[in-house]
């Protein structure tokens, strides 16, 4: 778990421009781990809260888990930011069709813990 909390920090890093991908990747390669099966939808929901919350860094990350129905699935993550004012959490849930993997609707909630 320590490890693909590594990669995901250094993904963040090279996505908020505090390192060069050509430095991630040289960190990167030290740790030859697989990469989990989570870790796209991880991105995206990096990159779609960074849209939503442009002002704000995000300062930790949590994969919760995936549930699954007979269409769909869904990945869920929370991640926690900080403004200029506050810190506070945001719960990302990722619904995509399990065939195609096209998404279907990303939903965020805001809470205080």
């Amino acid at each position: 778990m320590k490890k693909v909390l590594i990669g995901l920090f250094i993904s963040i890093l090279c996505f908020s421009g505090s390192i060069s991908p050509l430095t991630a990747i040289n960190i990167g390669s030290a740790q030859q781990k697989p990469i989990p099966p989570y870790a796209k939808w991880g991105t995206l929901a990096l990159k779609e809260t960074h849209k939503k919350y442009p002002q704000a860094k995000i300062i930790d990350y949590l994969h919760i888990g995936r549930t699954s129905g007979p269409q769909t699935s869904t990945e869920k993550f929370k991640l926690w930011l900080k403004d200029k004012n506050k810190e506070f959490g945001v719960f990302v849930n990722i619904e995509f069709n399990k065939v195609t993997e096209k998404v279907i609707k990303v939903t965020f909630q805001e809470t205080s813990r």
